[in-house]
């Protein structure tokens, strides 16, 4: 449970934050356009990944070239501003302004930059990259303490609820961070509010969420995808519950006619609010089909008389 006081608060909690590497510290270019800066407060935190490789150089040296590494790719080869993210953290535990302004916003506690880094979500949040591919690892202690610290850090400038942090694939059809690292996102969630003097416990770590599916998974949850598949009229597929590249091609039409940010064949945190929509108990149909699968699955969880988003969620995370 989250302590009473702490739901809902709008007050900041005074918490010494990590050093912080500012965009002039690490020698970025300078942005190619305005930054967008607007007067309000972000309302929560979505933790990414690199994707690049875990190195060894833990130096500032290393650090200070990722910055400058990620910077040109996304000016250069996204065509942004500047760095889409607001904050990255290294390897060695080194934590840079990505964007500028970004740490000028924060220490306001008022501000927010517009980032880049999930579309949908970029003037409610606030982006932490972490260097590293972490879906079969977990990042380097130093990383984590530098992460933990970082989101207490903006939790209490902006006066954000712990569980309020996220992932990347909560909110689009993405892998980031990596299965290792979002799994640790209750451990996150609960070590952060303890920095901020708060204690969670249960459900208040364990968010619900839309999980992460790709080709080769087996399973349950492939199977209620596959129904949601054939309800939206992808009646190629059959929901033998093997996410084979039959599976994966139907994905890939289905975010395609739907005009999702990527058309890649995984089924994340965009595409699951598209397959699934309302259902009432009664319905007929794939889409009851693949409630009755996820109600049999996950034991003493009912389903309620109406299947919504949250119910969605809630049954898919128990069936996860």
């Amino acid at each position: 449970m989250l302590l009473a006081g702490l739901a809902g608060t709008s007050t900041a909690w005074s918490v010494e934050g990590p050093p912080i590497v500012d965009c002039d510290g690490w020698g970025a270019r300078p942005n190619s356009r305005i930054v967008n800066v607007v007067l309000r407060r972000p309302v929560k935190i979505l933790v990414h990944h690199t994707a690049t490789p875990n190195v060894e150089d833990y130096s500032r040296g290393a650090a200070d070239a990722l910055a400058r590494g990620i910077q040109n790719f996304h000016m250069d080869r996204r065509g942004w501003l500047d760095s889409g993210q607001h904050f990255t953290i290294s390897r060695g535990g080194f934590v840079l302004e990505g964007r500028r302004r970004s740490l000028e916003a924060l220490r306001s506690g008022r501000k927010q930059v517009e980032g880049a880094h999930c579309t949908g979500q970029n003037l409610v949040s606030i982006g932490i990259e972490n260097e590293g591919t972490y879906s079969g690892v977990g990042p380097p202690g130093i990383l984590w303490d530098r992460l933990r610290e970082m989101c207490a850090y903006v939790c209490g400038r902006y006066g954000i609820v712990p569980t309020e942090i996220f992932g990347h694939r909560d909110f689009k059809d993405t892998l980031c961070p990596g299965d290792v690292l979002y799994g640790m996102l209750p451990r996150l969630r609960g070590e952060v509010g303890g920095l901020l003097g708060q204690r969670l416990e249960g459900a208040a770590v364990r968010a619900a969420s839309w999980p992460a599916l790709r080709e080769s998974d087996r399973g349950t949850v492939v199977r209620v995808a596959q129904h949601l598949l054939r309800g939206a009229g992808h009646l190629e597929v059959t929901a033998d519950g093997d996410f084979g590249p039959a599976t994966a091609e139907a994905v890939r039409r289905f975010q395609a006619e739907h005009a999702t940010e990527e058309v890649n064949g995984i089924i994340g945190g965009e595409s699951w609010p598209l397959l699934a929509p309302a259902v009432q108990v009664g319905d007929r149909g794939e889409v009851a089909q693949a409630v009755e699968v996820l109600a049999g699955r996950s034991g003493s969880m009912r389903a309620p008389s109406v299947v919504d988003e949250p119910a969605w969620k809630r049954l898919l995370s128990a069936a996860s």
